[in-house]
């Protein structure tokens, strides 16, 4: 079975993969799918930084071996444009008549088109990560203002 892979129209992104040394827990049960975590930056250097709530952490960029491609999966119903157009001219009346001399319906016909419609996989790609960010040191807290002792 052949599998379908395109891009997208504005050509893949470039993603990086964020690796965390342990765990990000959340206060309240909330599910973390799209929801915010943290910032992002850079220093003059180019080493990243990343900025979780009250912690920041510093790490690193490393180029990975093989890139990963972000694929989007899609179903179309392959077969379904010509089904409909072959529906569009076959009138009520002609369904049983017989077309030439064989012993074919045109019933048959569109019924051997309809099995011949089945879906097909599509796979988008949307992104290439060629690059990870790691952050393996512990966070440190970040303190603003520090109160001078009396």
């Amino acid at each position: 079975m052949p599998i379908l892979v395109k891009t997208s129209s504005s050509g893949p992104g470039e993603w990086a993969i964020i690796e965390l040394q342990g765990d990000l827990e959340v206060r309240s049960n909330q599910d973390m799918h799209d929801q915010f975590i943290g910032d992002l930056y850079y220093n003059k250097y180019g080493q990243p930084i990343l900025i979780i709530g009250h912690h920041i952490l510093q790490g690193r960029e490393q180029k990975l071996e093989k890139p990963f491609a972000v694929l989007e999966k899609s179903k179309t119903n392959e077969g379904q444009r010509l089904l409909d157009a072959s529906q569009a001219t076959l009138d009520a009346s002609c369904l049983n008549a017989t077309s030439g001399g064989g012993e074919r319906t045109v019933l048959d016909q569109t019924i051997a088109q309809e099995h011949k419609s089945r879906q097909r996989t599509e796979y988008t790609v949307r992104a290439i990560c060629s690059k990870k960010l790691i952050f393996k040191s512990r966070p440190k807290p970040i303190i603003a203002n520090v109160a001078k002792s009396v």
